[in-house]
């Protein structure tokens, strides 16, 4: 017989938390879809109560998404839990999630509340929770630095008062894989009621054992609930990553003997959209999305792969979505075709609107560049869904002049609203001229933060996609720009940053 591991998305609300990644209403509706398609078991869509523009980016997602179950995270306290139980009226299967820490530097340092003042607290949360949804999941915050008796107490109490799934966070990510396998079965062994309850795993990165302690949590504490996010995102080093627990469990099943809902073709599809619209690249050594993730360069895993694939791979890349053959389209390919690759990739377009719109671009790119990858595809796509939002500024053109010896000169034209305007600067280099150039006619008066600068595949002729991130007033966003010229990308860059810089969508980050 096999357990089902129930596998908790949480990169809409804990993977927003990392500087920059911050995403408007659309965004988060957008991956919300992909993970649907995923076929995530729930989506923690965000912190309804941390501000009105996560109230409205839970409650458009829980009124969108009918396959998966949506949960709001909110505080132990009354006003937290009634406003993720009504940003989640419309959702098919509602969960309100509610926490509160338990550790004993937490409750003196940060809470300033006795421990027999948290339990008290814990109880009345879930016990308003229930009585507004039927799936209420509670975290003990800073669990696993939490005294085993006392955290033993505050779960059987909550269990008693109806919460349905128990998580134990390793919210600094201090754990060790053994130590945290039995942290998790000393709890269930310990708590009278442990039965009653779906126990969950939630591990940081910050030793790099995320995915080894929530596998640890899986295998040796019996945990059947495992919170993670698309590409490990996360705050500071980042979360248990998605896509190396589900390939873990279905590669090692012989060990784990689980079953998962996820579906697993949707993997990388979902990995570059996040990837494109927090700005966030991913490393090309990343397990399973990575680009190199598939690639063998040592001559002698070649030659094993060319005499038996499973000589050196474990897992097919066509599994997670990687296509078997990089080169897909060209100029002369047509509309279906187009359409085609887009559904072989898992990309589902929004409308016949937005595909056509997405076709005119792809031609567009193959005019300047004689080889479409599904990676070029896959950022044409991203940048084709941020074009949607409302922009205040949007690129036009773009001419500069660079010689050794001289100072590199620039002119950018761009849109303000719906007036061209051209403005001209120099600079260090064709892309500082540029940048200099946006910002002088702007005057954001922002200071950038990152710039980075990646080849979406693996030629000369490859797009570049370039990553700002800029921080203005204490706002942090991050702007991405594709384009075969690095300095078009640079500045499309630029622009997409100063766009999410004066969007009026109140994105304060979530806590927790």
């Amino acid at each position: 017989m096999t357990d089902k591991l129930i596998i908790f998305d949480t990169t809409l609300r804990d993977g927003e938390q990392s500087p920059g990644a911050s995403m408007t209403r659309d965004e988060k509706l957008r991956i919300a879809r992909q993970l649907e398609r995923l076929k995530v078991d729930v989506i923690e869509a965000g912190f309804a109560a941390s501000s009105n523009g996560d109230f409205e980016a839970v409650k458009a997602i829980a009124n969108a998404i009918r396959d998966t179950s949506i949960c709001s995270l909110s505080r132990a306290n009354d006003r937290d839990i009634a406003r993720a139980a009504e940003a989640l009226s419309g959702a098919a299967r509602p969960r309100i999630h509610t926490f509160i820490a338990t550790s004993a530097l937490h409750m003196e340092k940060k809470l300033r509340m006795t421990p027999e003042q948290v339990l008290e607290q814990a109880k009345l949360s879930v016990r308003f929770a229930r009585n507004l949804v039927a799936d209420v999941e509670f975290s003990p915050e800073d669990g696993y630095r939490s005294d085993v008796d006392y955290l033993c107490r505050v779960l059987e109490a909550v269990i008693r008062e109806g919460a349905t799934t128990i998580n134990v966070p390793d919210t600094v990510g201090y754990a060790v894989p053994e130590l945290y396998g039995n942290f998790i079965k000393t709890l269930r062994e310990r708590v009278p009621n442990s039965d009653k309850a779906i126990w969950s795993v939630h591990c940081h990165n910050d030793l790099g054992m995320a995915v080894a302690n929530s596998l640890a949590g899986v295998k040796i504490g019996g945990a059947r609930q495992v919170e993670c996010t698309i590409n490990g995102l996360g705050e500071r080093a980042g979360n248990c990553s998605l896509e190396e627990i589900v390939m873990a469990v279905k590669t090692r099943k012989d060990y784990f003997n689980l079953e998962m809902n996820i579906d697993p073709l949707h993997i990388v599809a979902a990995s570059r959209m996040v990837s494109q619209t927090t700005g966030f690249v991913v490393q090309p050594n990343k397990a399973v999305v990575g680009a190199n993730a598939f690639a063998h360069a040592s001559g002698i895993h070649q030659d094993g792969m060319l005499k038996a694939r499973e000589t050196y791979e474990i897992m097919r890349a066509e599994d997670v979505g990687w296509s078997a053959s990089k080169i897909v389209l060209g100029k002369l390919s047509g509309r279906n075709a187009f359409k085609q690759r887009l559904q072989d990739l898992g990309v589902q377009l929004e409308s016949e609107a937005d595909v056509n719109s997405a076709f005119a671009r792809f031609k567009e790119l193959a005019d300047r560049k004689s080889e479409i990858f599904d990676e070029d595809i896959l950022a044409l796509v991203s940048d084709e869904s941020v074009a949607h939002e409302n922009e205040q500024f949007s690129f036009v053109s773009l001419s500069q002049h660079s010689e050794t010896g001289e100072r590199p000169q620039a002119k950018v034209i761009f849109r303000v609203a719906d007036i061209e305007v051209s403005s001209e600067s120099d600079g260090n280099g064709p892309v500082d001229a540029s940048l200099k150039a946006i910002e002088k006619h702007v005057r954001s008066g922002a200071e950038m933060v990152l710039y980075s600068v990646n080849a979406i595949s693996g030629s000369t002729e490859s797009q570049g996609e370039v990553t700002v991130r800029l921080q203005n007033s204490g706002r942090v966003v991050n702007g991405v720009g594709s384009d075969p010229d690095i300095v078009v990308a640079s500045a499309k860059a630029y622009l997409s940053a100063l766009n999410k810089l004066q969007s009026k969508a109140d994105r304060v980050p979530a806590q927790g």
